[in-house]
């Protein structure tokens, strides 16, 4: 079984480990539990603070963000920034990353940076300085905050993510070319929700091998693996895959089954239903003509089927 391995801030699920002996709640984290290997981290109390604590923020002085706790007047800059550099340097490979919204260490980019160390009110937003240095080393990862993973949309590309690097990183151990192939065609309508383009360079690399490039192969494919898989697919780029499975019971189905797989396709179009309502009646589909192919491709169920039924915010594709 595929368990990816994802940086969690501690805070979140694990201990009551925020300023104010908090736990912070996610739904995504909870059920993620029973599927990923995860590894918490609070870097705030490995730098030395209690729980509970002061509270520290992000203050800008002389044209530099500074980690700054206002009731003792310490500058925390350089002891953040050692660990954050000390611990990403112990790190292994990861598939993922989930943050605590908003922190001054680990918010992605939503943490409140003041001009004065006794400032009333933020001015600007930016990085906890953890979050910027994993943004830095990690470009090609999903990172999200526990905020963000209430958005359906958002949730299922993250989830798409983890579990898709989490499968090739198995096979990257041993490095066959014949398991590399099979990754391949086992995630072509994946990849083609992606990027087309990318999908097509994946391919050429393949069909350009020789024997004895292994390494170099399985290198080069990672590297554009996780550049195809950066950004969220447009829902259009999800349709255009979605029509080409489609494709293979076009002459099989009823006329009130198509529509009604239309329907529900639609729904995805506007926003207001995920991409696993079209996907699970694709598997339907699947399962009732025996179609090999198509009983092979990762985008017929890319995570856990367990991992659909969490709760979304109800945004639909809206949370930006």
């Amino acid at each position: 079984m595929i368990r990816p391995k994802v940086l969690v801030s501690k805070c979140i699920e694990f201990e009551r480990c925020r300023y104010n002996s908090n736990i912070i709640s996610s739904e995504t984290v909870k059920v993620l539990k029973d599927h990923v290997d995860f590894i918490p981290v609070c870097a705030e109390v490995e730098i030395g603070l209690g729980i509970p604590r002061e509270p520290v923020r992000l203050v800008k002085e002389n044209e530099q963000i500074r980690l700054i706790q206002p009731a003792t007047d310490r500058d925390l800059t350089e002891k953040m920034n050692d660990f954050s550099n000390n611990f990403i340097d112990s790190l292994e490979e990861i598939d993922g990353i989930i943050l605590k919204e908003k922190s001054p260490s680990c918010g992605i980019k939503g943490a409140k940076v003041y001009n004065k160390r006794d400032a009333k009110k933020h001015f600007e937003k930016n990085s906890g300085l953890l979050a910027k240095r994993l943004l830095e080393s990690f470009p090609y990862t999903a990172i999200e905050d526990e905020g963000r993973l209430r958005n359906f949309s958002i949730r299922e590309h993250f989830l798409i993510n983890i579990y898709t690097k989490a499968r090739f990183n198995k096979i990257d151990k041993n490095r066959k070319i014949k398991e590399l192939i099979d990754f391949h065609s086992d995630h072509k309508y994946l990849l083609m929700a992606y990027d087309q383009v990318l999908l097509k360079e994946l391919g050429n690399l393949l069909g350009n091998f020789k024997k004895g490039s292994e390494d170099k192969t399985f290198k080069e494919y990672k590297k554009i693996l996780k550049k195809a898989l950066s950004e969220i697919p447009s829902y259009k780029s999800h349709i255009n895959a979605i029509e080409h499975c489609l494709g293979y019971f076009k002459d099989r189905l009823k006329k009130d089954e198509k529509e009604f797989f239309l329907e529900r396709l639609n729904g995805f179009r506007n926003g207001k239903l995920p991409l696993s309502v079209a996907i699970s009646i694709l598997r339907s589909w699947i399962v009732r003509f025996d179609e090999p192919y198509l009983k092979r491709q990762v985008y017929m169920q890319p995570y856990p089927i367990e991992l659909e039924t969490i709760k979304d915010s109800g945004l639909g594709r809206d949370l930006k």
